[in-house]
């Protein structure tokens, strides 16, 4: 079946959306289908506003439908809200294409932390974004409850994996880190909400991992933190390994794909209650979730790691993969989609 993905998210970017893309369009190439990937790094591009690192296409439109027309895809994904996004969603509908779409990033929760847009205006553009999809994906239980109760429809789930070939225990001479070792990693942004982490009297050392709109700003003002910068991804499994507890102070994370790979090395989670880790940590054995992040903490370290790295082995990208086959629509409305519980999806006129 040829499958085509638009994103606005895509390399050199590290986040939670390129790996999943990367992984789900690896799985699906593996399972025989045609896959066609567009994303910003072959178009031109501009700075993302507030996030300069980010680069976003501009005007995008004629490219991707010149691409998309080429490819005759049988079924079109939208994985983002942005300038690929809306080329994507205005090419199908002109040509009267089911596609579907998936919900990454909680846009109003991060545009209201950032003083850009009230919440209320940014669910109502995403409910127009979203409203034509024959199926929203959204990688929680928790997540699914929340946009329907938003006024989301057709929303389904799509969950995540994590590569435990790749994120697994290493054992290394660490000799030099001050222990206990309190490890985070993602961007080094408002929304992360990275300061309830930094300020929290802790024994031991902190690292932070990760690039960032704030990074600059928080090195200085935590001087005591040792802030690594962005690493390639397969650079990461080291980094967790290293540590000690894996520390996650998100209040606004529709998943974290962060929180598999540090419990896939073995590393327990220390998070907030909160969306996201509620339905990825297991809690009081893969890590602890608490109001009272310190406390988090301190108890984390006492899980036994090797408990830790056996819940996060239940996720694998190939079931995830499969979840999200199951979901796609076929463009063109006559037609219709038989999929397999393994291997390529057939396709019956």
């Amino acid at each position: 079946m040829r499958i085509a993905i638009v994103s606005d998210a895509g390399e050199p970017q590290v986040n939670g959306v390129v790996n999943t893309l990367r992984s789900t369009t690896a799985c699906l190439r593996k399972l025989g289908h045609d896959v066609l990937m567009l994303a910003p790094r072959e178009f031109r591009t501009f700075a993302c506003p507030t996030y300069p690192e980010i680069r976003l296409a501009y005007k995008p439109y004629a490219r991707i439908a010149a691409a998309l027309d080429a490819f005759q895809p049988d079924c079109v994904h939208i994985s983002t809200e942005g300038p690929m996004g809306l080329a994507a969603r205005r090419y199908c509908l002109r040509r009267k294409l089911n596609f579907t779409t998936a919900y990454h990033t909680r846009f109003p929760e991060y545009l209201a932390a950032r003083k850009l847009l009230p919440r209320a205006l940014t669910y109502r553009l995403l409910r127009w974004f979203h409203g034509p999809s024959q199926a929203i994906m959204v990688p929680t239980p928790a997540m699914k409850l929340s946009l329907e109760q938003h006024g989301f429809r057709n929303v389904v789930l799509w969950g995540r994996g994590v590569d435990t070939e790749n994120f697994k225990p290493t054992v290394e001479d660490h000799a030099c880190i001050e222990r206990p070792l309190f490890l985070y990693v993602g961007r080094v942004a408002v929304e992360k909400n990275i300061e309830a982490f930094l300020k929290l009297d802790l024994p031991g050392s902190k690292w932070v991992v990760g690039d960032g709109p704030l990074l600059e700003e928080l090195s200085r003002r935590y001087p005591e933190v040792r802030f690594l910068g962005g690493k390639q991804h397969d650079e990461l499994p080291a980094y967790y390994s290293c540590a000690d507890v894996f520390v996650f102070p998100s209040r606004t994370d529709t998943f974290g794909l962060v929180l598999l790979e540090a419990m896939a090395c073995g590393v327990p989670v220390a998070a907030f209650p909160v969306e996201g880790p509620i339905d990825v940590v297991n809690n009081g054995v893969s890590g602890i979730l608490r109001e009272d992040l310190r406390q988090a903490c301190i108890e984390a370290q006492a899980l036994d790691r090797d408990a830790v790295r056996a819940h996060a082995e239940r996720n694998s990208w190939e079931a995830s993969t499969q979840q999200f086959l199951q979901h796609l629509h076929p463009a063109k409305r006559h037609e219709s989609l038989r999929i397999a519980a393994i291997g390529p999806v057939s396709k019956s006129r």
